[in-house]
């Protein structure tokens, strides 16, 4: 059962963690905003796709988002509680730094739970589909941005188009065409040009109209001139998820299923996760202790710089198992120790059965 004054450090602690979450993830996302509105204004990505990749990458980047607000959540607020003396108010009733873990852990276990969700069943579904999105939309616009005045390049960059004006009914005119096929180049003219989709958009056709064709080999004889009325320009686009699958955009199940180290890494990776909120929790507590006349902000920058000490070695690790240079069993969780292992250290210097304590103290 919470006394009084759990529930007052609980209601700090969900208050600070939700305000530093808001403007964390605020930032994040006005950046991935500008990124993703730059490259569909630069690629005339469709209205309907932009949003959906913010959507998504906000999902992404909330998932990076939850752990170091844990830290600075809680420090936020026990150092208000330090900085205004209401700590010592607490302690004089009895109440050591080891009792404040069971409002913060009454809130760090909900959000790992929560966290956990999001990196096992939320997030690889949220990267495969802005990948899917992300894919298709550049495939799209290759195609769909053919307009008067620019050269535009596809297929691999094997192609170059230009139009010089756009005439009656959105036709393109005045059409130039280059393409490479091996050592054969293939220059083609054309007084109009349409642009068509078949197959559902996998295959692309450039028609030309009432033009002419050259090829052949440059340094070699043998140029063929052709004449024709209608000619078509096929290219066939690679599906949206062609290629190797990354072992980010695959189901949990997938990766309990395999042996593969890439994805023993990653699905560590996802445990990292939750895990992380848990032993961030427990180190925030007593880096959040201030001395008297230090600032509430003081340790910010300790427990910013301890997080990404934190967060590299555990993609180390992650790279490290993936390469087979650490035992899949050892995995990350050395460096989840070792943190856990850096907030009882400083816990027990704070502790009054610790003559570590007694010292801090008579020296503050």
């Amino acid at each position: 059962m919470f006394s009084t004054i759990d529930r007052y450090v609980l209601r700090e602690v969900a208050g600070s963690l939700g305000g530093v979450t808001a403007v964390l993830l605020a930032i994040l996302v006005s950046y991935q905003l500008a990124r993703i509105l730059g490259t569909a204004a630069e690629r005339g990505f469709p209205h309907d796709i932009v949003f959906a990749l913010i959507g998504l990458t906000t999902l992404e980047n909330l998932m990076l988002l939850v752990p170091i607000a844990m830290l600075l959540g809680v420090m936020l607020a026990l150092g208000r509680l330090y900085h205004e003396s209401e700590m010592t108010a607490v302690r004089a009733c009895g109440a050591g730094p080891e009792r404040l873990y069971l409002p913060v852990f009454a809130l760090a276990l909900p959000v790992a739970a929560l966290l956990g969700w999001l990196a096992f069943v939320v997030g690889p579904a949220a990267r495969d589909g802005a990948e899917q999105l992300r894919g298709r939309a550049m495939r799209d616009a290759q195609f769909g941005m053919l307009e008067a005045g620019k050269f535009r390049t596809y297929a691999d960059g094997q192609a170059v188009f230009y139009a010089e004006q756009l005439g009656p009914g959105g036709r393109l005119e005045n059409v130039f065409v280059q393409r490479l096929a091996g050592e054969r180049v293939e220059v083609a003219t054309a007084a109009w040009a349409e642009h068509r989709v078949l197959d559902g958009g996998s295959t692309q056709l450039v028609v030309l109209h009432d033009g002419e064709r050259v090829e052949g080999v440059p340094g070699q004889p043998g140029f063929r001139r052709i004449r024709f009325v209608e000619h078509g320009i096929p290219v066939v686009v690679p599906a949206p998820d062609a290629g190797r699958t990354l072992p980010e955009r695959r189901p949990t199940a997938t990766l309990l299923a395999s042996a593969e180290l890439a994805d023993i890494a990653e699905l560590q990776r996802r445990i990292s996760m939750p895990v992380m909120v848990l032993v961030l929790a427990i180190v925030a507590v007593p880096l959040a202790a201030l001395r008297p006349r230090e600032g509430r902000y003081a340790r910010v920058a300790i427990a910013i710089l301890l997080y990404f000490v934190y967060s590299n070695l555990l993609s180390a690790a992650q790279v490290w198992v993936e390469k087979g240079q650490l035992p899949a069993a050892l995995g990350t969780w050395w460096v989840h120790a070792l943190m856990a292992a850096t907030g009882f250290a400083l816990l027990l210097r704070q502790s009054p059965a610790s003559g570590w304590g007694r010292q801090t103290r008579a020296r503050a």
